[in-house]
């Protein structure tokens, strides 16, 4: 199958909307791939840690992006051999993925690694820039929301569930502070991409933010 006709679910939204729990049961429903765009950039931020590059340094973060060697697993997530663990998911790790996300050149060099999951028989990948930069094509493009003080909570409750320690106003102040650094950046910022349809997940659950999906999907198709 051509790469250009293999379809591709692309879901964006901001931190913690819950896009990427959403994209991965569709992946299952479906059968399709799963790209959790987001991810690459945390691991980028802690390749940079463990090998001493600095979150500044733009042209060392461009090249480490290029030679990073991922591989996931279901659910694992191994860098350069080694498997990471609940670490990629602390607050930490999200505000060095926000920074180094800003950065053109490394925005530039991910953009090969993200296109190489659209893989038969199909593709969801949730992100930021998904559906305006990465895969314009996609046949169905969602931009999955929620308020920010549903998206702390939502954050909060992940947090103590891994058995991590978390401060739910800290949270709400750290999503508001990343919202604005996602949608003002110069390269890819945060927004609703043309033929987007926009899905305020406040009131929902899981359950009901995938069947959501699935009803855009199947309309697209139809289309």
């Amino acid at each position: 199958m051509a790469n250009s006709v293999i379809p591709v679910i692309a879901i964006d939204g901001p931190s913690a909307s819950g896009k990427g729990t959403v994209a991965q049961r569709v992946a299952a429903i479906l059968g399709f791939h799963f790209l959790d765009s987001g991810a690459l950039y945390r691991l980028l931020g802690l390749a940079a840690n463990q090998r001493g590059v600095a979150l500044t340094d733009e042209s060392g973060l461009a090249q480490l992006a290029l030679a990073m060697d991922i591989r996931f697993e279901g659910e694992a997530i191994w860098l350069f051999g080694a498997p990471v663990g609940d670490e990629l998911r602390s607050e930490h790790a999200a505000a060095a993925a926000s920074q180094v996300a800003a950065l053109p050149a490394v925005r530039a060099a991910l953009l090969d690694k993200q296109r190489a999951f659209r893989q038969a028989p199909g593709l969801v990948a949730d992100g930021r820039d998904m559906a305006s930069v990465v895969f314009t094509d996609a046949v169905c493009k969602v931009f999955l929301t929620a308020s920010a003080e549903a998206r702390a909570e939502r954050r909060y409750k992940q947090l103590i569930g891994k058995g991590m320690s978390a401060n739910i106003a800290l949270l709400l102040q750290e999503i508001r502070l990343r919202d604005e650094r996602d949608s003002q950046r110069s390269v890819a910022p945060l927004q609703i991409a043309p033929g987007a349809a926009l899905l305020d997940s406040t009131p929902l659950s899981i359950e009901q933010a995938v069947e959501e999906v699935l009803v855009r999907y199947r309309a697209a198709c139809k289309e």
